[in-house]
């Protein structure tokens, strides 16, 4: 078990020191720092878990609500920090599924092989 800990911790370091990573920390730092972005975003949130606990009761949004929600979203999209921070993380996100497509190929690989290693 330690030789996997230690290997995942390598693959961490990997990770973390990687363009795709790096890309997007620094996006998600610029889109913070934004205080009316950030205020929209979580307003954003607010909106859309309230519509959503009001779908699981087969309640609708209120329109003025609704209408909020809209404007919000809209003006969010045009941003340019955010459109970069979609695409900061679209980008690290089809890294750690490379990185997973390619630990499962290794088990298939390990869990079909007869030799068996420890350590």
């Amino acid at each position: 078990m330690e030789a996997i800990e230690q290997h995942a911790e390598e693959l961490g370091r990997l990770v973390g020191q990687s363009e795709a990573y790096l890309a997007w920390r620094r996006a998600e730092e610029r889109l913070t720092a934004d205080d009316e972005l950030r205020q929209s975003l979580d307003r954003l949130a607010q909106l859309q878990m309230a519509a959503a606990e009001r779908a699981e009761k087969g309640e609708e949004t209120p329109p003025e609500q609704q209408s909020e929600l809209d404007a919000l979203w809209s003006r969010v999209q045009v941003s340019p920090l955010y459109q970069a921070y979609i695409a900061a993380r679209t980008n690290f996100d089809k890294l750690m599924y490379k990185v997973n497509e390619t630990i499962l190929q290794g088990m298939k690989k390990g869990s079909e092989s007869r030799i068996i290693t420890l350590g």
